[in-house]
């Protein structure tokens, strides 16, 4: 009689504690629902930091590893503040060394990267539509071991009211002629007259654009002061471009 009544109250206690789990698992439930309801942006907060946090993370400059969608930082291609309306914002980064690939972003798209197959050794160009900001063509030119007639052709096909953007990867000068320097100097650049073996150049001008553009910058390849022992260091420049309105 004494077991029988002891088993009982084993049961008993069992039961009353697998229904105090199942009321608070109730209670958890509700409450997880209320907040849903009543307070829905602080889920999306946490969502949002969360997967913000990740991209910073993992994801260079903030790009997406498939070079389609800016996802990561608060603003376009990872500038650090916004463009103002009526500009496009950009980033530019030069090859490292004979090592990592050019890249580009224009108004929040990767355009230019290795995940791209459109980055190689040489000189890596972008066309861009000056009043809708859309891609129009790519282009990359060995100037170590290809044909300069090529440079030459694409550029000579580059259409008024086009953005053209420019970035070095590796060696970008020794085949390049007078002519293809006069061209690109045409688009606003003042470097391209010096640019020299292994030099690092990114650059971002315009088609019929008078004057020097103020988006430019050269670093000379020097054995004193090299980063990369026969290359120099990366160059990156980022800004907002002015949207062609007229």
């Amino acid at each position: 009689m004494l077991q029988k009544n002891l088993f009982c109250m084993d049961m008993t206690l069992y039961l009353r504690r697998v229904l105090l789990l199942f009321i608070v698992a109730a209670c958890l439930m509700v409450l997880f629902a209320l907040r849903n309801v009543f307070f829905p942006e602080i889920y999306f907060e946490m969502n949002t930091s969360s997967e913000t946090s990740k991209e910073r993370a993992f994801v260079p400059f903030a790009f997406t590893s498939n070079g389609h969608q800016d996802k990561g930082l608060q603003h376009k291609c990872g500038l650090p503040t916004g463009c103002v309306k009526g500009t496009f914002a950009f980033r530019i980064r030069s090859g490292a060394a004979n090592a990592i690939p050019a890249t580009m972003c224009f108004n929040g798209q990767m355009i230019l990267s290795r995940e791209l197959r459109n980055t190689k050794e040489g000189l890596n160009i972008a066309v861009i539509n000056a009043r809708t900001g859309e891609l129009i063509r790519t282009g990359t030119f060995n100037m170590w071991h290809g044909e300069v007639e090529s440079l030459v052709t694409f550029l000579k096909a580059v259409e008024k009211d086009t953005l053209v953007l420019i970035a070095t990867y590796d060696d970008g000068a020794t085949k390049i002629t007078d002519e293809a320097r006069g061209l690109i100097a045409e688009l606003g650049s003042t470097s391209i007259n010096k640019l020299a073996f292994r030099d690092n150049w990114v650059f971002a001008g315009g088609k019929g654009m008078s004057g020097k553009s103020p988006f430019e910058q050269h670093i000379a390849n020097n054995k004193s002061n090299n980063k990369y022992d026969k290359w120099p260091e990366l160059l990156e420049m980022t800004g907002c471009i002015p949207q062609k309105m007229d």
